[in-house]
């Protein structure tokens, strides 16, 4: 269900064909609710039948139409619920740590290898975090900017502050990450002596 939130999490905005949608979703929610578009779509289609958005007909060219979905009154309840109410954690299902646990049947080339990837990937996140940051500190991340357009001057700075707070959460989990990779790099070297 997070899914639907993130997406009207983005229409509270503003109005966005569900192309536009895909590609705002990438570059903000999508850091935190992965979803690709194969699931975006139909989960619209499931939104504008609950009634928690209302798509518009725009026509594009001579023969193109797209869909500009708006958020209704039923789903401003809806989010605004969502917001208030506890958070659904769910188990974890983490590849990585899962094959760590069982590293000791592989050599410890292998072992090495799973690790030098693993704290690759985190630190690919770490700078792509990092840049958010630095965009949301400048004044220059599109969604944030979006989202000031639209909010009332006392809260704009509450608004970039948990903005950057989510982000700040990322990169501390990437660098725990990367930390964690190190020491099991170490471990290989302690249980090869």
């Amino acid at each position: 269900m997070s899914l639907r939130f993130a997406l009207l999490a983005l229409l509270r905005v503003g109005p966005l064909s569900g192309y536009d949608l895909q590609k705002q979703f990438s570059v903000s929610v999508g850091h935190v609710w992965h979803a690709p578009g194969s699931q975006i779509y139909p989960e619209l289609r499931k939104m504008e039948a609950d009634g928690l958005v209302v798509a518009e007909e725009q026509t594009r060219g001579e023969r193109g139409a797209r869909r500009l979905y708006h958020v209704t009154p039923e789903g401003e309840t809806a989010f605004a619920a969502w917001m208030r109410s506890p958070v659904g954690y769910h188990r974890v299902r983490d590849p990585a740590h899962l094959r760590a646990a069982y590293l000791e049947a592989v050599d410890a080339e292998a072992a090495r290898a799973v690790l030098r990837a693993h704290e690759q990937r985190w630190q690919e996140e770490l700078a792509q975090w990092e840049e958010e940051i630095a965009r949301i500190d400048a004044g220059e991340s599109p969604m944030l900017q979006r989202r000031l357009a639209v909010t009332a001057p006392p809260e704009q700075a509450a608004t970039t502050a948990w903005k950057r707070f989510a982000y700040e959460g990322l990169v501390d989990r990437a660098r725990t990450e990367i930390a964690w990779a190190r020491r099991g790099l170490e471990l290989v070297a302690e249980l090869e002596r």
